[in-house]
C-alpha cells in the first residue's frame, strides 16, 4: 500500500491521540461489548484543603484500575492508604466491579497491596534498574442480590 508512512510524534496532538483512542475504542466494543468507562478519582485532603493523597484510576468492563495512589510521606503509615484504596474498590463494587488491577515497583508498596488481599500475577524484573514491576489483581467477594456480600449456602 503506497502513501503510508511512520511518523513519530514527540509532541502529539490531543486530537491525534483522542482519534487513536476513539479508534481503538471502536474496536473492542465491537468485540466485548460496552467497556462502561468511568473515571475514579479520590482526594485525601487536610485542614487547609491541600491534597494529601489520592487514588486516580478507572472502572470499565467490571474491573477497577488504580493508576496511582499516593499518601504524603509525613502521613503515612496511619492507614490512609488503606482508607484510599477500599474506598475506590466500595465505589467500583457499587459500580458493579468484580476484580480490580494495579501495578506497583519494589521501591514502593507491594506488601501493602498483598496485605489488602492483592495477589501478583506478573513481575518485571530490571525495572528500573534492580528494582522489580509487579502486576497485582484482586477478586471482590460475590455482591447478593439485596446489595451485601453474599452468604454461603447452608444446604448441600
Amino acid at each position: 500500500m503506497s502513501g503510508i508512512w511512520v511518523d513519530i510524534a514527540s509532541d502529539p496532538s490531543a486530537h491525534d491521540r483522542q482519534a487513536l483512542r476513539e479508534a481503538l475504542f471502536a474496536y473492542n466494543r465491537s468485540q466485548a461489548g460496552d467497556q462502561h468507562s468511568q473515571e475514579l478519582t479520590i482526594w485525601l485532603r487536610d485542614d487547609q484543603q491541600q491534597i494529601v493523597g489520592g487514588v486516580i484510576g478507572s472502572t470499565y468492563w467490571g474491573w477497577l484500575l488504580v493508576e496511582f495512589l499516593w499518601v504524603d510521606e509525613r502521613i503515612r503509615g496511619r492507614g490512609y492508604g488503606r482508607l484510599l484504596l477500599t474506598t475506590a474498590e466500595a465505589e467500583a463494587v457499587r459500580r458493579g466491579c468484580r476484580h480490580a488491577r494495579l501495578e506497583t515497583f519494589s521501591f514502593q508498596a507491594p506488601a501493602f497491596y498483598e496485605k489488602l488481599g492483592y495477589v501478583a500475577f506478573g513481575v518485571l524484573d530490571d525495572f528500573p534498574g534492580r528494582h522489580r514491576r509487579s502486576s497485582l489483581k484482586k477478586d471482590f467477594p460475590p455482591v447478593s442480590t439485596e446489595g451485601g456480600p453474599a452468604r454461603p449456602s447452608n444446604s448441600g
